[in-house]
């Protein structure tokens, strides 16, 4: 399954190629996955996309064409024209989900937790990232437009389509209390930077 997904992503991206690397930690977590990425990753703009299917390669030309210096390119489920399809549970708490973090976090942006977005390397490459789920996705949004008040962010309308290969690690009420417990620490963090 995911030897056909990197031919399509060959295939999209011409005279690319695909390297694998070792996880950045000890373990196998979602968020050493985007560490790793980070670290290795060599060029001037970092996509980041889910490996089941949700995410089509054929859309990273979308993303591309979008980019510009100190950007953000975001593939939006949530502004108009976008979609997911999801069931009704998991786009509801999506939805909260997005919510919550845009506007405790002050964040103007519609669908903050969709990994599938571009990234300017510079961004990225200067972070210290703490997280090791899922919520390394808000975390890394969170931290580059606080820490770049020049940052263009860009959502584009996506539609996210259901998983196709392998089954989901999210384990929910894992989720629901890590997200909290991040929202809570990004929360101290940008008080005490206000402060000092």
């Amino acid at each position: 399954m995911a030897h056909r997904l990197e031919d399509r992503i060959t295939e999209t991206l011409e005279h690319r190629r695909i390297s694998h690397h070792p996880g950045h930690g000890d373990d196998n977590s979602f968020g050493s996955a985007l560490k790793t990425g980070i670290v290795t990753a060599q060029g001037k703009f970092i996509i980041f996309m889910d490996s089941d299917g949700s995410h089509s390669p054929e859309f990273i030309n979308n993303l591309y064409n979008n980019k510009c210096d100190n950007c953000v390119v975001i593939a939006s489920r949530y502004i108009k024209g976008g979609f997911t399809d999801n069931n009704i549970l998991l786009v509801w708490m999506s939805k909260i989900l997005n919510i919550v973090y845009s506007r405790v976090l002050s964040l103007k942006i519609k669908d903050v937790s969709n990994n599938f977005k571009l990234y300017d390397a510079k961004l990225l490459k200067c972070l210290e990232l703490k997280c090791d789920n899922f919520d390394i996705v808000e975390e890394i949004l969170f931290k580059i437009v606080k820490h770049n008040i020049n940052v263009t962010i860009i959502e584009i309308p996506y539609t996210f389509k259901k998983r196709m290969f392998s089954k989901t690690k999210r384990n929910i009420i894992l989720f629901m209390f890590t997200f909290l417990v991040t929202l809570i620490k990004l929360v101290q963090s940008n008080t005490s930077k206000i402060s000092n």
